[in-house]
């Protein structure tokens, strides 16, 4: 199948090229005796250097070898004849030839360069994010297993005697262990079900103040001195959303927000419903993006912010921008002017929405 596609592509550059070298040539030929058929030569060599630009060599080649007959043909004297008159008009046939072929052969050169590059390139990106993925996984992997054997082993151990208090508090580590284990888990789903195209919503009508508190409870135990305040109406009638994947990217960004902010940071949940037009904000008082670079690229997969806090492979923002944009929704990210960051989700919904599928 791959093969015909291809043999069908490399005719059709040939019938492009043919036709295209035909077509100008029948424009110019009316205006020969105005233009003159040297200032011809000069408009087919465009031709075929765009061409060139555009296509394979060897298509380009058939080109060349076209144009310089009909040049020659056509508009050389003595016309409708290959002879040429004159010596110059023979040895500018032979330098439109070398040049139009030359042309064809050094473009052809620098898109074989250009795609080597491209792909020592991509090597080379795909190479760091591995190398990126490798080191934050093994560390996020590491230290929650870690947690969970070490308070696992304790428990199970016979030679001390845990008081309620002890295995309440060493299960209440394993639990938290297992959260974050879990939470890195349905990340990494989450961005692989998005990259391969095969996230498909399940349409369904929401509460969105159940779906956010939801969110909000889930990300209880990581405030960690830090409050949270949730302003959304209860009036706001029901959304057709994906509960689960929306609930998920707000868990993300709030727990964004708990991570990288400081103690005392107050984070605030509103929006507006307006015009079939739901908006969610979610803002903080904390320090907000120290550099510009961050404000682009903070929903890049594995980017992370120079000094952010140890943790993470910078994932959450990613998924999130793609849980929006699978509801036909943008994201916005920007400074406070008062201090802190401010995430902004606008999301079309009710009768604007309507499933799709992907194939």
């Amino acid at each position: 199948m791959l093969l015909t596609h291809k043999t069908h592509s490399n005719f059709s550059q040939y019938g492009w090229s043919v036709a295209t070298v035909l077509v100008s040539a029948a424009i110019c030929f009316p205006f020969t005796d105005l233009i003159g058929y040297r200032t011809v030569s000069l408009i087919l060599l465009m031709v075929v250097s765009i061409l060139a630009m555009r296509f394979s060599i060897g298509p380009v080649s058939v080109a060349a070898i076209l144009s310089a007959l009909i040049w020659d043909f056509f508009f050389i004297p003595p016309h409708f004849t290959l002879t040429v008159g004159h010596a110059e008009d023979a040895l500018m046939l032979l330098m439109y030839f070398i040049i139009a072929l030359l042309n064809a052969i050094l473009t052809n050169q620098m898109k074989v360069y250009d795609r080597i590059m491209r792909r020592r390139e991509d090597k080379e990106s795909t190479l760091r994010l591995y190398n990126t993925l490798f080191n934050s996984l093994s560390h996020e992997l590491r230290t929650p297993i870690a947690t969970i054997l070490a308070a696992s082993e304790n428990l199970a151990s016979d030679k001390h005697k845990w008081s309620d208090e002890d295995k309440s508090t060493m299960n209440q580590v394993v639990h938290t262990a297992a959260e974050r284990l879990n939470r890195l888990v349905d990340n990494l789903l989450n961005v692989s079900r998005l990259e391969s195209g095969h996230l498909v919503l399940k349409w369904d009508w929401c509460d969105v103040g159940e779906l956010i508190n939801t969110a909000a409870l889930r990300l209880k135990p990581d405030l960690d001195n830090k409050s949270l305040d949730i302003k959304i109406p209860a009036n706001w009638p029901l959304m057709r959303l994906d509960f689960v994947l929306m609930e998920q990217a707000i868990y993300n960004l709030l727990h964004n927000a708990a991570t990288y902010t400081p103690p005392g940071t107050r984070i605030v949940v509103d929006g507006a419903y307006q015009n079939h037009q739901l908006t969610i904000r979610i803002s903080d008082n904390g320090q907000g993006f120290k550099e510009e670079e961050d404000l682009l690229r903070i929903f890049e997969k594995f980017y992370r912010p120079a000094g952010s806090k140890a943790g993470g492979v910078g994932l959450g923002l990613s998924i999130v921008k793609g849980v929006i944009k699978a509801h036909h929704g943008t994201i916005e990210v920007r400074n406070k002017p008062e201090g802190g960051a401010e995430f902004i989700l606008n999301i079309p919904t009710g009768q604007l929405l309507r499933p799709t599928v992907n194939h």
